[in-house]
């Protein structure tokens, strides 16, 4: 079809047409050199298509129509790059076109109108390539050059190609009848020595992108066009597929749902003549109604419950509101408003059950025994709020198990730890979608009485974000005289938890909101020492795993020595948790070698016990055997419990310098304790030359061993002044003694806390003298007798006193 470029320059004479059947073959030694260009905004044009196409801009409308006036008939179509571009709009530049286009005849043209768009018809003929602008805008006119299809002869390639075109369009017009009409006669209007006309027009039909497309236009080489349409048909086949394949499942579903309809429909019309059931709803509200008989509600309830039940009469049941109002109702008609479980006010059976749970705590059973006793008194336990404090493994949580059990009540546990939203404890407005109420209501519900015992585990480990504070939402809900008249906002209407008993647990007080903590009467409970480790050891943890692990006792045989050997070597925690699971460890080694030597019994002793438990954790609480000058052993109270807490000291000789630091992870309290003795000490040994000398050209330096564990607390202050008292006199401590108390700048010796904790941990340590505070005689007076057993406790008021024990040979300077 096209010429040489010498063709191309003849001028605008018109084009001489051949018609071959359906067909109609343009010369291009016919087509004017210089044509004008028609944009395209949607897709690009392919050879040998008639097509309508709608002029809006007009400007290019008055061109072409004086073109039309003066016989000329041959337009360019070239594709817009930019294909947002309004229809109205006409490209500023010709490098907003792409380069190449095809040519076309305008077979028809309509007369045009004001405001109204210019329509044509044109018979798309062949590809050409821009060459230069000669004018415009609007209507661009442009030097072209036509192009051929680049093709040799026909080869099997070809016809491997056209076949398998062929069989794609055949296969598309199966999956998508809006091809059929187009495609239905094209293999018998094309043939194999037509392959340029087959790709374009199986690239027109595409929906492809009309980048896409462009890139085919601009494709001369027909084996390379060939291939890019059978990238596009193959692309265009699966995409047919895919909606077949949504098609008939969408009509699947519908089939199924109106089949399930209809069959829903007559049963229920089935069961309306035979009288045997009732609709959804009707059903729903008598449901709601028969649990309104067995409940004793409020007034305010009671309308309000009312006012939803008559809603919820007037909506369909296909109402997004229908199920909103028929969960509200349910969760209102659900509660047991009034229902309350009988307390088991029998004083003696309540301690049995204690007795057998739990051994030793004495004072967390006196303090529920006497709960038991006012409610036996006053006819109910309302009004109490007990948190017990204790470190990890000392059995809080099982112990308000057993307080729920001592009084016949329902239990629900529920942790605090890491709550960081509001509506956890208050619940979500109605508004949103998924609403539920808070723990608390939740727990009724699950209890199924108004006087369930509700634990709140970890409540010192409650958090706080950007969703409210939880810590301050359970201070209406811990509170005798507010929580009668407790407020969830789903529910929205007051539930009196006033005869809930609440029980918290926490490891420690300090996270815990001051207000938050006057609401509860604290207990605290004490790390166990040997003895009662071992007796909790034969009663509770031995046959507990026994019975988990499948072994009788004749099977293991391990003796007291042995228990205690594990008790003191393996498991020096203030609980029993890390006890019990050495337990476990040793029980499943016995478990292999049973089975192993064909059920032999097995005996555990003294011998074989690390074979058993693995390696000895704890050998003695002393790292030092024997006393040494400027190391005082302390003692520390922290939330697994009490510990031992060495401090130590050293001096750097730094002539005409002096100055004090202190490491091993100190907090800020501790550090002022460290600043205060170092300060006390200097003033204190002030009236000896030898001592002031020696500050005076020393560098002090203060460890907490281990440096890895941040320490606090004011308690250390004694054991810091004494470390560098017997540094700077060169006497070390009395043997066996440990010591805590806060100091203060004159030399006051203040009370401290967790004093039970720390004779436990000096116990432990076998350490058989310990200075407290004078002011803390009262606690040590309070505590079991064994604890003290054994055990030189000296109290003393002021520092002078506890050098008096602690360094008999040193004598200090009279005091001013």
């Amino acid at each position: 079809m096209a010429g040489d470029e010498d063709s191309n320059d003849s001028g605008d004479a018109a084009a001489e047409t051949v018609e071959t059947g359906r067909d109609m073959v343009v010369s291009s030694e016919f087509l004017p050199p210089i044509l004008p260009i028609l944009p395209l905004h949607d897709r690009p044009l392919f050879p040998r298509m008639m097509v309508p196409l709608l002029v809006f801009n007009e400007g290019i409308q008055e061109a072409l129509v004086e073109m039309f006036n003066n016989s000329q008939r041959f337009v360019g179509l070239l594709l817009v790059r930019d294909s947002a571009l309004p229809a109205a709009d006409t490209p500023e530049s010709i490098e907003d076109f792409y380069e190449v286009g095809v040519c076309a005849r305008v077979v028809q043209a309509s007369e045009p109108e004001d405001g109204q768009p210019l329509q044509l018809l044109l018979q798309v003929l062949t590809r050409f390539e821009i060459r230069e602008v000669v004018g415009g805008p609007p209507l661009f006119r442009v030097s072209v050059r036509y192009r051929d299809d680049q093709a040799g002869e026909a080869d099997d390639e070809l016809r491997a190609y056209y076949v398998s075109i062929i069989n794609m369009i055949k296969e598309l017009v199966q999956h998508n009848p809006l091809f059929k009409e187009e495609l239905s006669n094209l293999p018998g209007r094309l043939n194999i020595h037509e392959p340029g006309v087959l790709a374009d027009f199986t690239a027109a039909v595409t929906s492809a992108p009309a980048a896409e497309l462009q890139k085919v236009l601009e494709t001369f080489d027909i084996h390379e066009r060939l291939e890019q349409v059978l990238v596009l048909l193959n692309r265009e086949l699966e995409v047919s597929r895919l909606q077949m394949q949504i098609t008939k499942r969408i009509e699947d579903r519908m089939s199924r749902q109106q089949r399930e309809f209809f069959l829903k429909e007559q049963l229920k019309e089935i069961k309306k003549e035979l009288g045997i059931a009732k609709e959804g709803k009707d059903a729903e509200i008598e449901k709601f109604l028969e649990r309104l008989e067995q409940l004793e509600l409020s007034d305010e309830a009671r309308e309000r419950i009312d006012e939803e039940i008559d809603k919820l009469r007037m909506l369909e049941p296909s109402s997004p509101e229908f199920n909103v109002t028929r969960t509200y109702v349910d969760w209102l008609t659900i509660l047991p408003w009034g229902r309350y479980t009988e307390d088991n006010f029998d004083l003696a059976s309540a301690e049995r059950v204690l007795e057998e749970d739990h051994y030793g705590l004495r004072d967390v059973k006196d303090r529920i025994l006497e709960t038991v006793s006012v409610g036996i008194i006053k006819g109910d336990l309302a009004g109490s709020i007990i948190l017990l404090v204790g470190p990890p493994g000392v059995g809080k949580t099982s112990i308000g198990k057993s307080i729920a059990r001592a009084l016949g009540r329902e239990f629900y546990r529920f942790s605090l730890g890491g709550m960081r939203d509001e509506a956890e404890i208050k619940g979500h407005r109605r508004t949103y979608i998924g609403a539920m109420p808070g723990k608390f209501i939740q727990a009724l519900k699950t209890c199924h009485t108004a006087n369930p015992v509700i634990m709140l585990d970890e409540i010192d480990k409650i958090g706080s974000s950007f969703h409210g504070d939880p810590a301050s939402a359970l201070l209406e809900v811990l509170d005798p005289e507010q929580n009668r008249e407790f407020l969830d906002h789903y529910l929205d209407v007051r539930f009196d938890l006033s005869r809930v008993l609440f029980i918290c647990t926490a490891n420690q007080l300090d996270t815990i909101p001051g207000p938050l903590l006057n609401r509860m009467e604290v207990i605290r409970l004490s790390g166990y020492v040997l003895e009662e480790k071992l007796e909790i050891l034969r009663r509770y943890l031995l046959p507990r795993q026994l019975e988990k692990h499948g072994l009788k006792a004749e099977q293991v045989r391990i003796g007291d020595a042995t228990l205690r050997d594990l008790v003191d070597g393996w498991s020096r925690e203030a609980g029993v948790r890390g006890l019990e699971n050495y337990v476990k460890r040793i029980l499943r080694k016995c478990a292999r070698r049973i089975v192993e030597d064909s059920g032999q019994a097995v005996e555990i002793n003294s011998d074989n016990l690390v074979e058993f438990a693995g390696p000895r954790v704890f050998t003695a609480d002393k790292i030092y055997d024997e006393p040494r000058v400027g190391v005082i052993m302390g003692l520390a109270y922290t939330a697994l419990g009490g510990s031992t807490l060495y401090i130590e000291s050293t001096a750097v000789e730094s002539e005409g310098k002096s100055g004090f630091k202190q490491t091993g992870q100190l907090g800020s309290v501790m550090v002022e304790s460290s600043e205060i003795a170092y300060t006390f000490v200097r003033r204190l040994l002030d009236a000896s030359g030898d001592a002031r000398k020696f500050f005076d050209n020393h560098f002090l330096h203060l460890h907490v061993p281990a440096g890895a564990t941040p320490k606090d607390g004011p308690s250390a202050g004694v054991t810091m002044a004494c470390a560098m008292l017997s540094l700077v006199s060169g006497t070390p401590v009395v043997d066996n003694l440990a010591m805590t108390g806060e100091l203060t700048l004159t030399g006051l010796v203040m009370p401290i806390g967790g004093v039970k904790e720390k004779l436990i941990a000096a116990r432990r340590a076998k350490v058989t003298r310990v200075i407290l505070p004078d002011d803390n005689r009262k606690d040590v007076d309070e505590l079991e007798d064994y604890l003290a057993e054994g055990m030189d406790v000296l109290y003393v008021r002021e520092f002078r006193d506890v050098v008096a024990i602690a360094f008999p040979t040193v004598t200090l300077p009279a005091a001013d």
